[in-house]
């Protein structure tokens, strides 16, 4: 009955009761939308999906966990946090996923990025599932020992929930290699083990080189890869990049170093745009800024004054240019800049961050055939090395930096590759979502229908 059942639900039945699921959740609704949208029409022929349920199986999360965190801050008052570890899939390996510390955190917002990361994950081809966690904390403001005391609450619940065998965390917006030390002090006192248990950690206890340069040096190498398939290169562009974080810095750094010229950072403040081009020795003054200072980056008008400042929240997209990588947070380009991109004639677009873009500035890019990659191919670099520092601390050994580089380029290729063999519309043009969507969804429903109904 099952597979009748499913021959007579649509899109809209399908996404209707996703809705009455997870009500109010609009992030991971635009997760799931985004994905089934694509999948309903590859798995039309395939009976062993429908008969198995895979794809209501697949958006429904195996657990998640939500936990108290108290904490007290430098003036001995006592706080109380909400964290999450949301479990998505792990047919094809551990859950594998970043840990995200930041005001806006919500259970939505950690559906949505397990969901992502679990096809994002597939992509890549190491065995690795799917999860996220976080919590609605802001390490903002907050000395170092409130920090390492939240830190040091949130993995004394975490802890009982992962492991290198199942659930490896990692970093992502508001969790750096500080709090990652933290994190991973506190579960080595509790567990009197040590295990690769988170990754991001730094190269003294672990770590792996290139794990800070990946995801915004793999979004530029995906990027590229986009660019030659249509017969051009970085090399004489222009670019946008939004953020002013990890991966935004190293997206702009990566695009400098092909010949590319980038033109715009930005946070949560505003943006600046510097006509000259940001070179290698800006980039490192806004990386000493951000990771060290913990300034913003309107402070860059002050030492670089050929530059202009954009705030109450400005973003970069109305700067003209000829590619773009949102790199700063989900949905922070929308259909009025998706149409300004292509009305200044931008070519490409490269997601560093997850899921930046609405849906309805997807469908102005696609409209407007703008080559145009989603997050879970495009900022795949950083999980994938990831799972690269996961082997390494399995063997006990460490790559050197160029070792993982050459890997962290095949990767990108290799992606890139399935993308195209699943997007490719005959007619010169890729749809790289459908093309990621599908290349990851099979892989994960494959595995799945090997285990049987579990």
């Amino acid at each position: 009955m099952a597979s009748v059942y499913d021959r007579h639900v649509d899109l809209n039945q399908f996404m209707e009761g996703v809705k009455k699921r997870n009500p109010g959740q609009t992030e991971f609704i635009q997760a799931v939308q985004e994905v089934a949208q694509d999948i309903f029409d590859f798995i039309e022929d395939k009976e062993e999906y429908h008969h198995a349920q895979i794809l209501r199986r697949i958006v429904e999360p195996d657990r998640v966990v939500s936990f108290r965190v108290c904490w007290e801050d430098d003036n001995h008052n006592i706080r109380v946090q909400r964290g999450w570890r949301v479990q998505c899939n792990n047919a094809i390996g551990p859950y594998k996923g970043g840990i995200r510390f930041h005001p806006s955190v919500t259970e939505s917002v950690l559906k949505f990025l397990a969901f992502e990361q679990t096809f994002k994950n597939s992509l890549t081809g190491l065995p690795m599932g799917g999860g996220k966690g976080g919590a609605n904390f802001n390490p903002k403001g907050k000395s170092d020992a409130e920090v390492m005391r939240f830190c040091q609450s949130f993995m004394t619940e975490l802890y009982r929930h992962i492991g290198p065998d199942t659930d490896v965390p990692a970093g992502d917006i508001g969790v750096g290699g500080r709090e990652i030390g933290y994190m991973f002090g506190q579960y080595k006192r509790i567990v009197n083990r040590w295990e690769g248990v988170l990754t991001g950690k730094g190269l003294e206890y672990g770590g792996s080189a290139m794990r800070p340069e990946a995801t915004g040096y793999g979004a530029v190498y995906f990027l590229r890869n986009m660019l030659q398939h249509r017969g051009m290169d970085i090399e004489g562009h222009t670019a946008v990049v939004s953020g002013s974080g990890n991966v935004a810095t190293h997206a702009a750094e990566k695009i400098t170093q092909l010949g590319g010229k980038v033109l715009t950072l930005s946070d949560s403040g505003g943006f600046i745009h510097d006509p000259d081009g940001l070179d290698q020795e800006k980039i490192d003054w806004v990386k000493h800024l951000k990771n060290v200072k913990r300034g913003r980056i309107s402070e860059y008008c002050d030492h670089f004054t050929n530059a202009s400042y954009h705030g109450d929240g400005a973003r970069p997209w109305k700067v003209s240019a000829d590619l773009a990588l949102p790199c700063a947070t989900q949905n922070e380009l929308d259909e009025e800049d998706a149409k300004a991109l292509v009305e200044n004639g931008v070519k490409a677009v490269s997601e560093g961050a997850n899921m930046p873009t609405t849906l309805e500035g997807v469908h102005v890019f696609q409209d407007a055939n703008v080559m145009y990659a989603p997050g879970k191919a495009a900022n795949a670099g950083g999980v994938a090395v990831s799972g690269l520092e996961m082997s390494q601390n399995s063997e006990r050994i460490s790559w050197n930096h160029g070792r993982l580089g050459d890997m962290l380029t095949e990767l990108m290729e290799g992606i890139h590759g399935k993308c195209v063999e699943f997007g490719d519309q005959g007619n010169g043009h890729v749809d790289y979502v459908k093309g990621a969507n599908i290349a990851g969804f099979k892989k994960v429903a494959d595995a799945m229908l090997a285990f049987g109904v579990v």
